[in-house]
């Protein structure tokens, strides 16, 4: 077998620095839960994060259903919800989204979103909904909630990643 130049030179300096153990490993994210700007909602105690994410909060003080907007609880960016929020294994979640979302075919409580970036495209077009996203997907379409009096990247935030 033939080794280009380049793929060479690289092979040479993985082996210098001891294979791939230098390479920087990969870090939990900073994740925000963002509301739908109509909802005026600007923070949440985490035993009512809790309920909407569990599903058991139906409707806002102004009636509006309430959906709730995450990616799949069995990928690793939502590692932090699943043990913090839901205090369970990302199979459990699945039964709680099961059982929230049983007989709400029209609006459901808990919907599963491929990328942030649906997540907050969603959030955004969805009146009463509330997600979970990576702090650097989020946009001016949608407003970011506190969490237990902290937001983002204060010490002591619930969904700080490290």
């Amino acid at each position: 077998m033939v080794l280009g130049r380049n793929c060479l030179r690289s092979l040479i300096l993985l082996a210098g620095f001891g294979g791939a153990g230098w390479l920087p490993a990969a870090h939990a994210k900073d994740l925000a839960v963002i509301a739908n700007k109509s909802n005026g909602l600007q923070a949440i105690a985490l035993a009512d994060l809790v309920k909407v994410c569990k599903g058991e909060t139906r409707n806002w003080p102004d009636g509006r259903p309430v959906t709730f907007i995450m990616l799949d609880p069995q990928t690793p960016e939502m590692k932090l919800v699943v043990q913090k929020v839901y205090d369970a294994k990302a199979d459990d979640v699945k039964g709680f989204i099961d059982t929230a979302n049983h007989g709400r075919t029209n609006h459901p409580a808990v919907v599963i979103a491929k990328s942030d970036e649906e997540v907050v495209a969603r959030v955004q077009s969805t009146p009463g909904a509330v997600g979970v996203v990576d702090v650097y997907s989020i946009t001016g379409g949608v407003a970011v909630v506190k969490v237990a009096g902290k937001n983002p990247f204060e010490p002591g935030y619930l969904l700080h990643g490290n």
